[in-house]
């Protein structure tokens, strides 16, 4: 029962389900946090939340399942995870309306798994797999924000080998600023227009996200990620290399990718511009097909997994 009314449901690059409702669109997310620990419920909060603003809609209610590790659960654990829930959902406007708590076995960290509703007229649903050959690729903030604070939070004492206490606490502050949300970044996408497709790169990093991208919408990307464009993080790139890491495939919660109409792209960075927030030029949509290639180095790989994924092993 039900299933005419899902208007999206699972699918390659698509990260979040759509339900017809009477007069909008009911979107829905779901996704734990496995890798932090410091910060656990900020990040449950706004990596939910990208996911329902990349459609276009509105982040507005949201409910996290909490599973405490037996040895280390404590009230003042699990209220200072449910203390981050909440300051988060105040930043966004969103209202905690649910939940699950409990201790299990076989965990050594706490893990939050967060799922958030929006909604959104019908006429403004935006989809990964909407991009066009001819669009213009366009990333925001820079790439890989999330990894980045990650590495800076729960690797620190690895990373003193390397850089100085104060560098990575300036690393482990883009957590919040500037962020790992995307909200306001597809706020402002949309509100300008021209946007045929969005998405929010997260496991697998930029890389990733644009072969999801490309899959989903069953276009080519020609790309240009050579180190030297200035959308790589100078601090996240030197952090990825001190590690051995590959920033292309790193955790980049914080960016917001976008395929944008051609006619619209002066119109798109003017109202980047006026919002104080970074965009680039990534590459282009170049045809029907599936694939990603760089302009300088050819085909892109698509990481089997994300690369800080072989440091928490």
């Amino acid at each position: 029962p039900g299933g005419p009314r899902v208007v999206l449901g699972p699918s390659v690059g698509e990260d979040a389900a759509v339900i017809d409702m009477p007069d909008r669109y009911l979107v829905a997310k779901t996704d734990p946090i496995t890798f932090a620990t410091d910060e656990i419920g900020w990040y449950a909060v706004h990596v939910n939340a990208n996911d329902i603003a990349t459609t276009g809609a509105v982040p507005l209610w949201f409910m996290a399942t909490l599973l405490l590790p037996a040895a280390h659960a404590t009230v003042a654990l699990a209220r200072s995870i449910f203390e981050q829930i909440a300051e988060a959902c105040r930043s966004l406007n969103v209202a905690v309306v649910g939940g699950h708590t409990e201790i299990t076995y076989g965990f050594d960290r706490p893990v939050v798994v967060g799922c958030m509703l929006g909604e959104v007229a019908k006429d403004r649903l935006v989809r990964t797999g909407g991009a066009q050959p001819g669009d213009v690729l366009m990333l925001t903030k820079g790439a890989p924000i999330e990894a980045t604070a990650i590495l800076a939070r729960e690797k620190r004492e690895r990373l003193l080998q390397f850089f100085s206490a104060q560098d990575i606490d300036r690393c482990a502050r883009l957590l919040h600023d500037p962020g790992i949300s995307v909200v306001r970044d597809a706020q402002v996408a949309i509100a300008a227009g021209g946007v045929t497709s969005m998405h929010d790169p997260t496991e697998g990093g930029l890389a990733t996200g644009l072969w999801e991208l490309s899959e989903a919408s069953g276009c080519r990307l020609e790309v240009d990620l050579d180190p030297d464009q200035p959308f790589w993080l100078p601090e996240g790139k030197a952090m990825c290399a001190a590690l051995g890491l590959d920033p292309a495939a790193a955790i980049a919660s914080g960016a917001l990718l976008l395929a944008v109409n051609p006619e619209y792209v002066e119109r798109m960075t003017h109202a980047f511009e006026q919002a104080g927030i970074a965009r680039f030029l990534v590459g282009r949509v170049a045809g029907r097909g599936v694939g990603v290639v760089d302009v300088r180095r050819g085909e892109v790989a698509r990481p089997a997994r994300d690369e800080i994924a072989r440091l928490f092993e």
